[in-house]
């Protein structure tokens, strides 16, 4: 299959603009809400089935709603949210055939707060079985599309939603994150992908019971200060006392940062060229702007991957032994993918050993936690190299072949999600074929702000490349 750009940007009520500045033209009455809904259905059915992005679409349902609109910062902004959320009228399949979701009756409750804010749902965007893994593609189904090369992987799990913001269809999306789903998806389609600190957002009533909380709730942009818009929203609704505050922040700070750098993989895989590349242009760029940068390691284990897949493995064994309880009685574990039933075996085979493994996921989490006594902030890559090809990461393959191949790429990202810590994604280089490259930026637990700052500085230093150009 030949490979291609493909994008929905063109001149309609939406234009280029992010959340924020469409919010601003239904404010000043430049345009209506039902307008810019209009476009964003028009752009859905002109490139949406191309990208396979959508879980499923009710846009009768969107345009109804624009009728009678919460007054927020984001009014009449068309958004997704992701399929393992709820969205009240609109089934949760969580990206699985084993059962057939009814509509839900209630909103999830991060969700609910992006729509009280305003935002219109055309629907729910994709995402990997069950959200375990790390590209939205499927054993007997057609793959979520990378906007930048139709050939290549949207990443995952919040793979939908990334599509559909980087085509133009939706500036914003809902994403969930609990080993680099927010920030894979960032990295391989040129968003802005924070990952808040635990504790930070709402989660549904499913991550609370996680003895290790490592799911967090959040969005997809193509700006930060549509990211930082959200997480103050968000505040402003839900403020957990336990973290300082992040309050709106607007623009970069002025305070020059301690950065340590990165440059090697802490599983013992190594970085292809991009990407290393990308690590000496972050470097470059962070000197030049005056923060103090060095290198430095992780100290966690080469096999923290191990103890963490097996912690998932955790979920998809309750998933498969629990299905007809959990999702209903058409539940048939038959049909779970290669990569779901081989992490519930990995389980299977340690469950003995469960708690030295909670113990030891908790250990890794303080490790890392430690680093920031001496840095202000950490960079690194998203994931070990570039984004692949569809296949890749295909569920279809043996689950050995699959498992190797998820550790050596997303070797960074679950650090965040074990530690608790806050993590953004920014589109900051490209490879020379163009496919995005991210640059991870790590802080404290509770530091948002300082991210969010340094994240506008660089937006402003070294602004996103765009899809259109």
């Amino acid at each position: 299959m030949s490979t291609s750009r493909l994008h929905a940007f063109t001149d309609d009520a939406m234009g280029d603009l992010d959340a924020t500045g469409i919010a601003a033209r239904i404010a000043a009455g430049e345009v209506t809400a039902r307008e810019v809904v209009a476009a964003a259905i028009a752009r859905a059915e002109r490139v949406g089935p191309s990208l396979g992005a959508f879980a499923c679409t009710d846009f009768e349902r969107a345009l109804a709603a624009c009728d009678n609109l919460p007054s927020g910062p984001f009014t009449g902004v068309p958004t997704a949210i992701k399929d393992n959320t709820g969205a009240c009228g609109l089934p949760t399949q969580c990206g699985t055939a084993t059962f057939e979701a009814a509509p839900a009756t209630v909103d999830g409750e991060f969700s609910r707060q992006l729509l009280d804010a305003g935002m219109v749902a055309l629907g729910k965007s994709r995402l990997p079985e069950f959200a375990f893994n790390i590209t939205t593609e499927f054993t007997d189904k057609e793959p979520a599309r990378n906007p930048w090369d139709t050939g290549r992987s949207t990443g995952g799990s919040s793979g939908g939603a990334a599509a559909l913001v980087a085509a133009g269809i939706v500036p914003i999306a809902h994403a969930t994150d609990a080993g680099g789903s927010i920030r894979i998806p960032a990295a391989a389609c040129g968003l802005v992908g924070l990952k808040p600190s635990r504790g930070r957002t709402l989660v549904d009533a499913g991550d609370r019971i996680m003895p290790v909380k490592v799911a967090v709730q959040g969005v997809l942009s193509r700006s930060v200060r549509d990211t930082a818009r959200v997480m103050a929203e968000a505040e402003r609704r839900y403020r957990n006392p336990a973290l300082p505050p992040i309050r709106a922040v607007e623009g970069a700070g002025r305070t020059r940062l301690r950065i340590g750098v990165v440059t090697t993989s802490p599983t013992g895989s190594s970085f292809d060229a991009p990407t290393r590349a990308s690590i000496d242009a972050s470097i470059a760029l962070l000197t030049g702007l005056g923060h103090r940068v060095e290198e430095t390691t992780l100290p966690v284990p080469a096999d923290y991957w191990d103890t963490f897949g097996k912690y998932l493995g955790l979920f998809t064994f309750a998933f498969k032994h629990n299905g007809r309880r959990m999702f209903g009685p058409d539940f048939d574990h038959r049909k779970l993918e290669n990569n779901t039933r081989g992490l519930a075996d990995l389980f299977r085979r340690n469950a003995a050993r469960t708690p030295q493994m909670l113990y030891r996921l908790r250990r890794i989490g303080r490790q890392y936690v430690g680093m920031f006594t001496r840095y202000d902030v950490l960079l690194s890559p998203v994931v070990g190299h570039i984004t692949p090809e569809l296949g890749y990461h295909s569920p279809a393959q043996e689950f050995e072949s699959w498992f190797e191949r998820v550790v050596s790429y997303d070797c960074l990202a679950p650090l965040n999600n074990i530690s608790g810590t806050p993590a953004i994604s920014l589109p900051l280089h490209a490879a020379d074929s163009g496919i995005p490259l991210g640059a991870l930026f790590a802080a404290a637990p509770g530091d948002e702000r300082t991210l969010l700052e340094l994240a506008f500085e660089l937006e402003e230093a070294s602004p996103w490349r765009r899809i259109t150009d």
